[in-house]
């Protein structure tokens, strides 16, 4: 297998005016194309910021990223968000889909960026993959929090992803619906073959994927394989 992401000796530090707060600390690990993988920690820990980092949300201070063979703290932002567009899905606590939007036409967005054709049908397919065919007319308002998580779902498989970058994706959810949704996540990661990158303070789904990197003040503890959990 071939490694899709590797972080060398990453660093961030943010500056206001004479004062610093370094969020990462010389981080370095690398995930093999269609692995399963956790970054865990403690509010503050610094794993949403790595998280930006590998997706090329922003720029290390120091250290290097390299997404499926490019090197991102080299581009400029536009060449970034290319890269994006290309090999990444993102699924966010808060969902993000654009209110003004239907659930459809949510889904059918990072489509119509890669100018690509028949991307209704692609949609509608990718709707009724999450159990939401029935809701593709509606706005993020007209539906539950556990919908509008499967319409996120749903638009970040629409470019086919190489690897999928999932933020807390269950944090606002019940239980229950959190169950579903990350069964939704398991199944279609493993139907497309992308690499799922998760972020999480919850060790139970943490447990769920093939390895778990625990960050505590901006470095990490442990980089442990697990016996992952069939789902």
């Amino acid at each position: 297998m071939s490694t899709i992401l590797a972080v060398q000796n990453l660093s961030k530090t943010y500056l206001s005016g004479s004062n610093s707060l370094t969020v990462l600390d010389d981080v370095s690990f690398s995930i093999e194309a269609g692995d399963t993988f956790s970054i865990v920690g403690p509010s503050g820990s610094g794993k949403t910021t790595l998280l930006g980092l590998c997706a090329g949300l922003d720029k290390p201070s120091s250290g290097t990223v390299a997404l499926h063979d490019t090197q991102l703290q080299a581009l400029s932002e536009d060449e970034r968000a290319q890269i994006r567009n290309e090999h990444v899905g993102f699924i966010f606590q808060n969902f993000q889909l654009i209110s003004t939007l239907t659930a459809l036409e949510n889904v059918m967005v990072p489509m119509e960026l890669r100018r690509e054709k028949n991307i209704k049908k692609q949609a509608m397919q990718l709707l009724d993959r999450v159990g939401l065919g029935e809701r593709h007319s509606h706005y993020p308002t007209q539906l539950s929090g556990g919908e509008q998580q499967r319409v996120s779902l749903a638009r970040a498989f629409s470019n086919k992803p190489k690897i999928l970058f999932a933020d807390e994706p269950t944090g606002n959810l019940d239980d229950e619906t959190s169950e579903k949704v990350v069964r939704l996540i398991f199944d279609l990661n493993r139907e497309a073959g992308t690499t799922l990158v998760l972020v999480t303070h919850d060790m139970e789904l943490a447990e769920k994927t093939q390895r778990i990197i625990k960050i505590k003040g901006g470095k990490i503890v442990s980089d442990e394989y697990t016996l992952a959990k069939t789902i």
